[in-house]
């Protein structure tokens, strides 16, 4: 969308993503046709139900998608350097981890920074401190050097298709060239596993990624962990204001984003201290806050 700005890190055409993976990562679809002027794909299309339907958040997931996710991360491990599109420029060097992870949370600070003038209110009065990222970016130097591979980083119940017993990964748009770790952290975040889902997805990516792409990744994991819930905090307080402060939600859909708004405030307000002193709100403590902050929001 002109002018709207980034709220994620993307750098790779799908596309090209999907032609380089072609044959290299078993469960995708495939590319049947790009055009770049005007931009559209052809993708295969894929008969099945998404995972987000049969098995939503709550729901423990088939026995399978754990192995496949594991499975697609260790095939994104095997694609070498060259077979991927050229990289943005100045893209940090290969296992210079710390600078990856600085992009990703400079476009998360960008983001921040955008909507701050406006919902500087209503970001105090639900819990979210002036400089929100601090803690997790003073955690960038503490990351351990590792070899960047392929990353789709966005493996959710919503990109997700389950078809013929197998698991099919959709949306490639935000692939990059990073840190392993990167996209287990993000995959745990989305996927609201169940404790015992959320260990046997640890131990079955530990199982199918090289060693070298691994290492010293436990520490690691709760740092991205940490920024990723409190990106999350910040960008789904601004999308999910927006949609229930526009009278565009049903109640039944407002009830379940302003839970859900109340588990990411809660999730970045008690994740290893990362906003200390801070009490998340409850959903209808949210409610009246986004309302008065409309109320007085210059017309």
């Amino acid at each position: 969308i002109p002018g709207s700005g980034p709220l994620v890190l993307a750098t790779l055409p799908e596309s090209s993503v999907l032609r380089t993976i072609r044959d290299l990562v078993t469960h995708a679809p495939r590319l049947l046709f790009a055009n770049k002027h005007p931009r559209f794909q052809v993708l295969e299309f894929i008969h099945g139900e998404l995972l987000d339907v049969s098995a939503p958040r709550g729901v423990p997931v088939p026995g399978h998608v754990i192995d496949d996710v594991a499975e697609a991360f260790g095939q994104l491990c095997t694609i070498p350097r060259q077979k991927i599109p050229a990289l943005p420029e100045n893209w940090p060097a290969d296992g210079q981890t710390a600078d990856f992870a600085r992009r990703l949370s400079s476009v998360t600070a960008g983001v921040y920074t955008r909507f701050q003038p406006d919902f500087a209110g209503l970001f105090t009065s639900l819990g979210i401190p002036p400089d929100p990222l601090a803690l997790a970016q003073a955690r960038w130097q503490t990351l351990r050097p590792r070899p960047f591979r392929l990353l789709h980083t966005d493996i959710h119940r919503k990109n997700m298709i389950l078809a013929r017993g197998q698991t099919y990964f959709l949306d490639w748009e935000l692939a990059l060239w990073g840190d392993p770790v990167y996209d287990l952290a993000v995959h745990l975040h989305k996927m609201g596993y169940s404790a015992g889902e959320y260990e046997a997805m640890q131990a079955a990516w530990l199982a199918a990624v090289p060693a070298d792409a691994s290492g010293g990744w436990e520490p690691d994991l709760h740092t991205y962990l940490m920024h990723e819930r409190v990106k999350s905090a910040i960008v789904d307080t601004v999308r999910y204001t927006k949609v229930i402060t526009n009278g565009h939600a049903s109640a039944q859909d407002e009830a379940e984003l302003l839970r859900k708004l109340a588990g990411k405030l809660g999730a970045a307000q008690s994740t290893g201290g990362t906003w200390p002193g801070r009490r998340p709100p409850a959903p209808e403590e949210i409610l009246a806050l986004m309302r008065d902050w409309a109320h007085k929001r210059p017309a």
